[in-house]
């Protein structure tokens, strides 16, 4: 999946609009440092796609891992404009991948080694993290927009107008709140009925037609595919051992058997260390969704807390920005227009985010100070309108963005949000 992925994007032109072609780039806190290494990020790329296929085919497994591990995490640090819950996800999961013997059997290193046998808790933990990106979207759904109001499935599924066979049916309003709490039931249980033997089958057909349909409605890539292929490790062994057989079988003979070593028990040291990370790991991914609640303010305003934490096509915001400029000591003013600096698509972004706003405002006071002296003042002229409400000032017009630092809680420059919404 991750192989093909690469290819998309590499075909259809996203490294040089996305990574070449920008002047600017979003950093995460702490990782300011990275950033695209030019021309080099084409060598990103390839050093991804080909770790993927070596972990595929199990061949130099482990250093295969790292590299796949460290090349995707830094395309996805370069630049917060691109951040989607599934390149995260994928991130966490590769780094998990490390510490599990995925390459014990069926694999270039050890070849079909049938006798070879894993514990049954590297399978186990995997369930576990896929499980929890289910039911936490659940959760996370579980709020009076998505719910009582339909948002922001009432904006978006009118815009299906074109679609064949299901583009009327988009513009009605019992289809909106169908699919509202369809989406919540589905994230919340799904991962239960995998589980249980007599409903894993139906379950799975379940995945299949609602990631399909996610794909045909909303733009999201790779993501229904790789959360489709991801469901097959709730099923048992058996079953895993059935493709793996019928994928071996079109091999030539030769190939299939050519290294069938005796089952070795794996390094107990090994294990032990592997139990430790994964299960911190596991750890940070039960909690780090809940570290919104040490934030005051609304969630979706605010969104102190928003990212890594499975809140999947929670919202929709549209915003208005443009930045004021002054001279602290002439009192000169000027007006910036953020769309002089960024694409398109990292113009729409920083509109409605705040840390996105706040550290685009530092970087003009930095230009501006390396080109006339002194840190200027750097205010926000800022509306944003959130799933389907009318348009209300973002930004506090009178707060100087430049001294303000990204510790500083957001409702301290933010408007405050003239509505509730009720939920998780």
């Amino acid at each position: 999946m991750m192989a093909l992925s690469l290819i998309r994007f590499w075909w259809n032109g996203w490294i040089e609009k996305l990574y070449l072609e920008p002047d600017y780039f979003f950093s995460y806190r702490y990782f300011e440092w990275v950033k695209p290494p030019g021309n080099w990020t084409y060598l990103l790329f390839v050093i991804a796609f080909v770790s993927a296929i070596m972990v595929m085919i199990g061949w130099k497994y482990r250093i295969a891992i790292v590299l796949f591990f460290l090349s995707f995490t830094y395309i996805e640090l370069m630049d917060k404009t691109t951040y989607l819950n599934h390149y995260y996800f994928i991130t966490l999961l590769s780094f998990v991948l490390i510490w599990l013997p995925a390459a014990n059997c069926y694999s270039a290193d050890k070849g079909v080694n049938k006798a070879a046998t894993v514990p049954s808790w590297t399978i186990d933990c995997l369930k576990v993290f896929v499980g929890v990106v289910y039911f936490y979207a659940g959760l996370a759904k579980l709020n009076s927009d998505w719910l009582i109001d339909a948002q922001p499935l009432s904006i978006w599924l009118p815009a299906k107008y074109d679609i064949p066979l299901l583009g009327d049916l988009m513009q009605q309003v019992w289809v909106h709140y169908a699919f509202s709490w369809a989406g919540a039931a589905y994230d919340l249980f799904i991962v239960f009925f995998l589980l249980w033997r007599p409903t894993r089958p139906l379950a799975f057909v379940a995945v299949i037609i609602f990631h399909v349909l996610t794909r045909v409605l909303f733009p999201i890539g790779m993501f229904p595919y790789i959360m489709i292929v991801s469901a097959l490790i709730f099923f048992p062994a058996k079953v895993h051992l059935r493709i793996l057989e019928w994928l071996t079988a079109m091999w030539p003979e030769s190939k299939a058997h050519s290294k069938v070593s005796e089952a070795r028990p794996l390094d107990a040291k090994w294990v032990d260390w592997s139990k430790v990370i994964v299960g911190v790991v596991l750890v940070l991914h039960l909690l780090l969704p809940w570290r919104y609640l040490l934030h005051p303010g609304e969630l979706f305003w605010t969104e102190e807390g928003y990212r890594f934490s499975w809140r999947v096509m929670l919202m929709e915001k549209a915003g208005y920005l443009t930045y004021k400029v002054v001279d602290p000591a002439t009192g000169k003013r000027k007006i910036v227009n953020p769309a002089d600096y960024l694409t398109t698509f990292q113009n729409k972004q920083l509109a409605t985010q705040p840390d996105f706003i706040l550290e685009f405002a530092h970087h003009l006071a930095s230009l501006h100070q390396e080109k006339d002296g002194p840190l200027p003042a750097v205010y926000a002229e800022s509306y944003v309108a959130l799933n389907g409400r009318g348009s209300q000032v973002y930004v506090n017009p009178d707060i100087n963005l430049s001294a303000i630092t990204e510790d500083t809680p957001r409702t301290q420059w933010l408007m405050p949000f003239e509505d509730t919404i009720y939920g998780l």
